[in-house]
């Protein structure tokens, strides 16, 4: 009988460690998110093809840089002027693809899907803005980085995909490779947060 190989999630190794920093400092926790279905969407944004796939997605795809558009499973997240990361917690990722392909393919457009190319964190609580300062070289004060923004940034030295989904909860999309590193720095940075 052949061997088996089961899926398990790269944050796997960490998530005592990150449930027990919750408890540890009042205003910060960090999850490990379950895994969903994500497409990278290319098309032009002057043609009619960000109509038609507003109406399969039922949301607009943003177009202003930097935002992100909620949807009832997921998210419609501007990556760059002809490039969206579509993501949806309830659809397969082949199916997301299947399903976008035949709108943007009429629009000379492309879908890729991408699902396994990121994992995601999800930072809560009052000390969560503040936790990821200490590595981020954005301004992420409320005022100036509010919900519906995101961007592509650097935690420590890790590349991620942040999003501000409240005042005081953000998600970061990080490569799976790097996503051990990215838990390990966030552990590292709350050693601030802790009574000496």
């Amino acid at each position: 009988m052949a061997d088996v190989l089961y899926r398990t999630h790269p944050l796997t190794a960490w998530q005592p460690a990150l449930d027990a920093l919750g408890d540890e400092i009042a205003g910060c926790t960090v999850d490990a998110e379950n895994p969903v279905a994500a497409v990278d969407v290319r098309v032009d944004p002057d043609g009619c093809g960000l109509a038609a796939l507003g109406r399969v997605l039922g949301a607009a795809l943003p177009t202003e840089p930097n935002t992100w558009t909620p949807t009832g499973q997921g998210q419609l997240v501007w990556l760059g002027p002809d490039e969206w990361l579509v993501t949806d917690a309830n659809a397969l990722p082949h199916e997301l693809e299947e399903d976008l392909s035949w709108v943007v393919s009429a629009y000379d457009g492309a879908v890729v899907d991408v699902s396994a190319q990121r994992t995601s964190l999800r930072l809560r609580g009052a000390k969560a803005r503040e936790l990821l300062s200490f590595g981020c070289s954005l301004d992420l004060r409320p005022a100036k980085f509010p919900a519906g923004a995101c961007a592509q940034t650097a935690v420590g030295q890790a590349g991620v995909l942040l999003l501000a989904l409240g005042k005081d909860d953000l998600r970061l999309f990080v490569r799976p490779s790097f996503a051990g590193y990215l838990a390990e720095w966030l552990l590292d940075a709350a050693e601030e947060f802790r009574a000496p």
